[in-house]
């Protein structure tokens, strides 16, 4: 039998090794009360991560009258939220949506995310989101999130400081038809790809000003756990100093996804594993989930991702037609790029072209998608392509027929996308998500209730912790319906779990 010195000695040195493996896959078991010496720090409420999640988690438990400290791998704060785009996806009736002339409904956004994500959506996350929309809105903008009363039509993240825009899938079949539409991509006013550094820079000091507190370079690496299961604190890494933060009333898991771990997204999700670019900071390494598996917390829905084919900008793009490897279309063209990505990724082995003419190309030295081939006639572009013969020619041949109508029988693009593939030079790209810029970013995580309490395999709840952001499995799915889903539920359910977790009991 151990002593309490010899179990002190063998925490330290297992720690010394673990601070300096944050890859791998397996559960980070977690640490015995008994066998800490002593706690460096001590708050209500510990929070792993310094994203959007654990921001909004930091601030509400700071409102509920905690004592806040926020754990941050990274020499900086933001998270993975700060490289995104910033927007949240938001909806019923927002004051800048009636500022800028659009109906919308609690029902309407309800009906659309359970519709237009994969199945067995979280219903009860989405629906407690969607009744909360309006409020979640002024909530940002009362913690220093600024949005223009201006809308634009683009369908990519706005470049112009637009605020409102239809983010995702909403105008495209059959999802048009199936709820209303309406712009719910709601963008912190800004100019470019910056929505997020600018949604951090009004949160973190809004943290800040809470009197919440943050240690930077502090490495959460194993959950501490009494003996009754609750979860009393974190052993983090600063350092070469392993140090013991005690939690008397709860701990936030929101140490991100695990698109930068290549062992842990192989075995769980296959599918990422192929795409070109992790989207995510490098703090993303599934640490919060394999310490969460390591207290027998349940791991679900851990395949599901994003996977972004940005087809567009330009718009003219979509006017083309994408094909897998027998040459067959398998969506429209007008969908929401992540849903391109899923079905090419999931459903189509990685691998889809892109067929266009002289008017729908991509400009010269456009990065993204590989050119494969290029030729006067369809025939010479099926043959370049290496696709059987006569199969192309069959594809282009039915679409164009329609398209002098303007009409697409087979995968009902919206009329203004469908034109003839007529002018020559044709072009053919590579879509597959190898070799195309194909950023990829994972959605599976702890399970969860509405209020972030972490679910054992069994359903249980495991006092004392909570998971939120991408460390949990929350409303994000495949194929991701719209951005600033992950946005959204990060933010408010962040939110949730610093109030639930600031009202808990105090631990022994």
């Amino acid at each position: 039998m151990s002593t309490p010195d010899t179990g002190r000695r063998r925490f330290v040195s297992g720690l010394a090794v673990a601070g300096l493996a944050a890859s791998g896959c397996s559960p980070r078991d977690a640490v015995d009360r008994r066998a800490l010496p002593h706690w460096d720090y001590t708050a209500d409420v510990v929070v792993a991560g310094a994203g959007a999640a654990g921001i909004c988690a930091a601030i509400e438990a700071r409102a509920a009258g905690a004592e806040v400290l926020v754990l941050e791998r990274l020499p900086k704060t933001g998270g993975s939220s700060a490289m995104s785009g910033g927007v949240c996806y938001l909806g019923g009736g927002t004051p800048l949506q009636k500022a800028l002339g659009f109906e919308d409904s609690i029902e309407a956004m309800r009906d659309f995310m359970l519709a237009a994500g994969g199945l067995h959506p979280a219903r009860d996350k989405i629906e407690l989101y969607c009744e909360n929309s309006l409020e979640h809105f002024d909530w940002l903008v009362a913690h220093g999130v600024k949005y223009a009363q201006k809308f634009t039509e683009s369908k990519e993240l706005p470049l112009d400081g637009s605020s409102l825009y239809f983010s995702g899938c909403e105008l495209a079949a059959p999802w048009r038809d199936i709820a209303r539409p309406a712009p719910r991509g709601h963008v912190p006013t800004t100019a470019g790809h910056t929505g997020g550094r600018t949604l951090m820079e009004a949160l973190l000091p809004a943290a800040e000003s809470a009197g919440a507190k943050t240690l930077l370079g502090a490495s959460a690496e194993r959950l501490v756990r009494e003996d009754d299961g609750r979860i009393v604190g974190i052993v983090a890494q600063q350092g070469d100093k392993t140090i013991a933060v005690r939690a008397r009333r709860g701990v936030v898991l929101a140490c991100g996804g695990f698109i930068q771990n290549r062992e842990m997204l192989k075995r769980y999700a296959p599918e990422l594993y192929e795409c070109s670019v992790p989207w995510a900071n490098a703090g993303d390494m599934g640490i919060g989930i394999r310490m969460g598996m390591g207290v027998g917390a349940a791991a679900i829905r851990m395949n599901q991702g994003f996977a972004i084919l940005p087809l567009y900008p330009p718009e003219r793009t979509i006017h083309g037609i994408v094909v897998n490897r027998a040459a067959q279309r398998f969506l429209p063209e007008d969908s929401y790029y992540a849903y391109a990505g899923h079905e090419t990724a999931y459903n189509q082995h990685g691998v889809a072209y892109l067929v266009t003419d002289a008017d729908s190309s991509y400009d010269d030295g456009d990065f993204r998608m590989p050119l494969l081939a290029e030729a006067a006639s369809i025939a010479g572009l099926e043959q370049a392509g290496g696709f059987a013969e006569g199969a192309l020619h069959q594809t282009v041949d039915f679409y164009n027929r329609h398209a002098e109508r303007s009409v697409d029988p087979l995968w009902h693009k919206h009329p203004k996308w469908v034109t003839p593939l007529a002018k020559p030079p044709f072009r053919l790209y590579d879509l597959s998500v190898r070799s195309a810029f194909c950023p990829a970013h994972t959605f599976g995580g702890l399970e969860t209730t509405v209020r972030g309490q972490v679910l054992d395999v069994s359903g249980e709840v495991i006092p004392g912790l909570y998971a939120v952001g991408r460390t949990s499995a929350g409303m994000p799915s495949a194929p991701y319906i719209a951005s600033g889903v992950s946005i959204g539920d990060c933010s408010f359910f962040g939110r949730q779990a610093g109030i639930h977790a600031a009202r808990a009991e105090v631990a022994a």
